[in-house]
């Protein structure tokens, strides 16, 4: 099994993408490297994260540790997002929405995970 089967990191994929279009595409060109360079590193380090704990995976507290990063990182992509459209430098309503949905999502899953990982640490093997 690799770290792309996993379904966190597929949508975190998703969103790094769907983030750095945005940033480049729908953005005033100071945002691009203000804040759009924040939001781009921060949702890179969700994606990121995710592949460095799922290479500890064998070493627990390590790979909850990098998934716990992942999730303060998710929640930095969601503050920034949220920033970007209460300043008006994001004005794509529809987009927002979608977006704030997804970060919000993968949050969850994250969490979700990190309990699967706790759990099947403390099973015998």
């Amino acid at each position: 099994m690799s770290y792309k089967n996993l379904e966190i990191w597929k949508l975190a994929k998703e969103i790094v993408i769907e983030i750095h279009e945005m940033s480049l595409q729908k953005l005033p060109k100071h945002e691009m490297y203000e804040v759009g360079s924040q939001i781009r590193r921060s949702s890179k380090s969700v994606k990121s994260n995710i592949v460095e704990g799922y290479g500890r995976r064998y070493y627990k507290q390590e790979f909850i540790h990098h998934l716990i990063i992942a999730i303060a990182s998710n929640d930095e992509t969601l503050d920034h997002l949220e920033t970007l459209y209460e300043t008006k430098s994001l004005s794509d309503e529809k987009f927002y929405q979608e977006l704030h949905s997804k970060i919000e999502l993968l949050g969850r899953k994250i969490n979700s995970f990190i309990q699967a990982v706790k759990e099947d640490h403390k099973s015998p093997r």
